[in-house]
């Protein structure tokens, strides 16, 4: 059986002679455009994680309690002596306790 010769093929042209540079470098052809990318990605998404976290803060803002509870819609104006007014039409001297109907099994405070 014929045995493999140990020298490489190296053929006489000029493409080749980067090439084999490449062959003894293998950094510049993996991992200096892996690290650069790395570092291009790094710049260029900054800015859009910023809009993200930008866009998150204007949906999420402080509520006061006011607009907690919900009263901002359809209020009106409350006007001290409007009020005055208004409840001193109303006659408060004739008025009927009553007592509250409990839920059922709760028990009335009746002795």
């Amino acid at each position: 059986m014929p045995t493999f010769r140990s020298k490489k093929f190296v053929p006489s042209s000029a493409a080749n002679m980067i090439g084999s540079s490449l062959n003894r470098h293998p950094f510049l052809l993996f991992g200096f455009p892996f690290l650069a990318t790395i570092l291009a990605g790094s710049f260029f998404l900054t800015p859009v994680t910023a809009i993200r976290y930008d866009k998150y803060d204007r949906k999420v803002q402080r509520m006061s309690q006011e607009e907690a509870m919900g009263l901002e819609k359809d209020r009106r104006k409350v006007d001290m002596n409007e009020e005055y007014y208004r409840l001193s039409t109303k006659d408060i001297d004739d008025w009927e306790q009553k007592r509250v109907d409990r839920l059922q099994g709760e028990p009335d405070g009746k002795l």
